[in-house]
């Protein structure tokens, strides 16, 4: 059974979107039955091409993202998520929809990449990518299938602490 993992930042343009690419990129490498989804509450209709740019410079696919508007995700025809995670501390703090099933949600922060210095911006980029793909490693390293609500909640918030 696929376990579904939306991925919320308030703009659905860099860190977000960096989740989403790096969680489905590793789970079919590694064949996992996990597919991720990001969105946000005020998208900006735009990926950051920074983000882009540092997806296809480590291999990974960027066709088909988009930034998109968490609405999509509440309807009859959504899937039904078994995770959420905020990436920015502004989603966090938002009153998010109703989720039906009732997924677990946790929050891994991530300093704003495209806030960085323009000679930095580069490199910012580049170090959230790799840190979200490390904490999506770990994500998938868990046991998704066979975990209650309570214990995948605990171990997901302990990936963000590591």
């Amino acid at each position: 059974m696929t376990t579904h993992v939306l991925i919320l930042c308030t703009h659905n343009s860099a860190r977000s979107v960096l989740s989403e690419a790096m969680l489905n990129h590793w789970a079919r490498k590694l064949g996992k039955d996990v597919h991720a989804y990001s969105a946000g509450s005020a998208p900006s209709g735009r990926i950051n091409p920074y983000a882009l740019e540092v997806l296809a410079r480590a291999g990974v696919d960027t066709a088909g993202y988009r930034s998109k508007s968490w609405d999509e995700f509440v309807g009859a025809a959504a899937p039904v998520m078994d995770i959420v995670i905020t990436v920015c501390d502004d989603a966090a703090a938002e009153t998010c929809p109703y989720w039906p099933g009732a997924p677990v949600q946790v929050h891994w922060g991530y300093a704003d990449p495209s806030k960085a210095a323009a000679a930095d911006k580069m490199r910012a980029f580049e170090l959230t990518r790799a840190a979200i793909g490390y904490r999506m490693l770990q994500l998938l390293a868990l046991p998704l299938g066979s975990m209650e609500s309570e214990p995948l909640r605990t171990a997901l918030s302990d990936i963000e602490r590591s």
